[in-house]
């Protein structure tokens, strides 16, 4: 009587797990061949899972002024953001000209930040700055929407970010581009006759709003993997969003966000109503 118990609770067990679906977040990845073939069930694009998403706060001199911050280089900081706040905004519906996030709940001043994002191939701990290309798998660009009033208030309260920068849907992002693709495009070698780093900027409506070469970053992508991996040991897959331009403000419902830097596919989405 007592195995039958057992088994009956075990078979229900069971039953309760497969109705427990998890979906691992992933990314298009955006190559010269994919671009040129033609995509069927038989070849499916390739995609890169998303393991955690790293966010590094204040990394252009004029964001940081902007926002009340000692624009002088000083040791970075980070947060994060769950892996399933990324959203594959090359995922829309048939008919929809864009992605649309949601606006969120619990706030009234959603903001925009533009971001470079940077696709980790493999990682390590304590990676020094010169090795740390070697880790780069790709790059993207992305958005790290923020409930702005949520985080001044947890600013204020000496709290953690966590309600203001991880809601759903806070970190649309674009495909990721190989490495070996796109990285002299963004960062010219010194060899090269180009003289600067690519250009981000972020649209809405049309209307410029934030701008900035990446080499106005206070922390560059090698020293801000070799500073992050003193804390964790980083992870294929993670992804590291390396700050914002100046001109963050709040956006609303019906708005198109554009988010561009050099020849990476654009970051697009529309923002809708909240759930």
């Amino acid at each position: 009587e007592i195995c039958g118990c057992v088994h009956v609770a075990m078979a229900s067990l069971t039953t309760r797990m497969k109705q427990i679906v998890v979906h691992r977040p992933s990314l298009p990845i955006l190559t010269r061949a994919s671009q040129t073939s033609t995509e069927d069930e038989s070849n499916p694009p390739q995609r890169f899972p998303v393991n955690r998403i790293y966010c590094v706060g204040r990394n252009y001199r004029e964001h940081a002024v902007e926002m009340g911050g000692d624009p002088d280089r000083e040791p970075p900081f980070f947060f994060t953001k769950p892996s399933n706040a990324i959203v594959d905004v090359t995922d829309k519906n048939s008919g929809e000209t864009s992605y649309t996030v949601p606006y969120p709940p619990m706030t009234s001043s959603l903001h925009h930040e533009g971001e470079l994002v940077v696709a980790i191939g493999t990682g390590g701990l304590r990676i020094p700055s010169h090795k740390a290309n070697d880790c780069i798998f790709g790059y993207a660009i992305g958005c790290d929407l923020t409930r702005r009033d949520l985080q001044a208030d947890a600013k204020k309260k000496g709290r953690p970010w966590d309600t203001a920068k991880g809601f759903d849907f806070s970190a649309p992002c674009g495909p990721i581009v190989p490495k070996e693709e796109i990285q002299d495009s963004l960062f010219p070698p010194s060899s090269s006759s180009e003289t600067t780093s690519a250009y981000i900027s972020l649209e809405v409506n049309g209307e410029k709003r934030q701008g900035s070469t990446l080499d106005n970053m206070i922390w560059n992508v090698p020293d801000t993997i070799s500073y992050l991996s003193k804390y964790f040991k980083l992870q294929p897959g993670d992804l590291i969003m390396t700050g914002t331009p100046g001109g963050v403000s709040d956006i609303v419902v019906g708005d198109f966000v554009s988010v561009k830097c050099g020849t990476l596919p654009s970051c697009d989405f529309t923002i809708g109503a909240p759930e």
